[in-house]
C-alpha cells in the first residue's frame, strides 16, 4: 500500500505508517516576531523609545506533533523623570527579537544616552551634554539618534529607532524623527509595523514624530503636552516627553505570526486565542497575546 506524503495534505496523521519512507513529519513556514516597543524618556527634551527587534525568514522548519512556544512582550512604560522602560522580548520557538530600548530623559546629573535594545532609544540633551543614541540589535533594528542644543535657544531629543532605519538626530528645537518601521504582507496585506518613538521638544510646539504613517512609534512631547504612546501590538517605540517636565508615552506591545502553505494539515491544538485565518494558499496564525502551537 502506498502512502501519500504528509506535505500534499491528502493523509491524515492516523493513517500513516510509523517508519514509511513516504512520511515527512516536518513543516516549512514564514515567522514574523516583534518584541515590545519602548517608553520614552521624561522631563523635557527627552528620546523616543526605541522599536522592538523585527526578525522575519521564511523556510524555517518544525515538527508535526511538537508543540511550540510563543511569547509576546510587552510594551514599556514611559518615563515621567527618566529613562523609558525598556521593551520586552518576543519569542516564537528558538526565535527570539529584543525588545526596545528606552528613550534617554533630559535630566541634570542622569544619563542623557539612549538605551540599547532591538532599536535603540533616543538620547537626550540637557545644558552643555548631549546624549547618544542608543544601539540597535543587528538584524533586527537600528539605532536611535542623538540629542542636540546649541545651549542658548534650544535643546530636544533624538527619535528612537526603528526596524526600517534608524532614529534622527534633531536639528533645531523640533524632536528628532523616530526611525521608519519595516512592511510586511504575512498576514495577506502590507502592514508596516516596529517604528520608532519621536523625540520630545526642548520648547514650542514642534514634537519629533513616530516613525512611520501605520504600525509606528508614537509622536514625542511638547511644552504643552506627554510624548503620546505607539499603537498596540505593532512594536513602536513611545514619544519622548516635552520641555516643561512631560512624560514619555508608552512602548507598543509585540506581535508574532506564522504562516505556511495549505497543503500541509492545520495545527493539532493552540494556546493564546490567535486569530486563524486560510487565505491566499496560506494558513496564517496571529497571535498578540502569549500562548503556544501544537502542529
Amino acid at each position: 500500500m502506498s502512502i501519500t506524503s504528509y506535505k500534499t495534505g491528502n493523509t491524515s496523521p492516523s493513517s500513516l505508517l510509523a517508519g514509511n519512507a513516504a512520511y515527512d513529519p516536518t513543516i516549512y513556514l514564514e515567522y514574523l516576531v516583534i518584541a515590545g516597543g519602548a517608553g520614552g524618556g521624561g522631563n523635557g527634551a527627552a528620546g523616543g523609545g526605541g522599536a522592538g527587534g523585527y526578525r522575519t525568514a521564511s523556510n524555517f522548519s518544525v515538527t508535526i506533533g511538537n508543540n511550540y512556544t510563543v511569547t509576546v512582550g510587552g510594551g514599556g512604560a514611559g518615563s515621567g523623570g527618566g529613562t523609558g522602560s525598556s521593551g520586552s522580548n518576543s519569542v516564537f520557538s528558538s526565535i527570539t527579537s529584543t525588545g526596545g530600548g528606552g528613550g534617554a530623559p533630559s535630566d541634570i546629573g542622569g544619563s542623557e544616552n539612549g538605551a540599547n535594545g532591538g532599536s535603540g532609544g533616543g538620547g537626550s540633551s540637557y545644558s552643555s551634554t548631549i546624549g547618544t543614541g542608543g544601539t540597535g540589535t543587528s538584524g533586527q533594528g537600528n539605532n536611535g539618534g542623538n540629542g542636540a542644543s546649541d545651549f542658548n535657544t534650544y535643546r530636544s531629543g533624538g527619535g528612537g529607532g526603528g526596524a526600517g532605519a534608524a532614529g534622527t538626530t534633531p536639528s533645531n528645537i523640533n524632536g528628532g524623527a523616530g526611525g521608519t518601521g519595516s512592511a510586511s504582507s504575512i498576514t495577506g496585506s502590507s502592514v508596516t509595523r516596529a517604528g520608532g518613538g519621536g523625540g520630545g521638544a526642548g520648547g514650542g510646539t514642534g514634537a519629533g514624530t513616530g516613525g512611520s504613517a501605520t504600525g509606528g512609534g508614537g509622536a514625542g512631547g511638547n511644552s504643552q503636552t506627554a510624548g503620546s504612546a505607539a499603537s498596540a501590538n505593532n512594536g513602536g517605540g513611545g514619544g519622548g516627553g516635552g520641555s516643561g517636565g512631560k512624560a514619555g508615552g508608552n512602548g507598543g506591545s509585540g506581535f508574532v505570526v506564522i504562516r505556511y502553505l495549505d497543503t500541509y494539515p492545520a495545527a493539532a491544538s493552540t494556546t493564546g486565542s490567535p486569530t486563524i485565518t486560510t487565505s491566499g494558499g496560506y494558513r496564517i496564525y496571529q497571535w498578540t497575546a502569549s500562548g503556544s502551537i501544537t502542529f
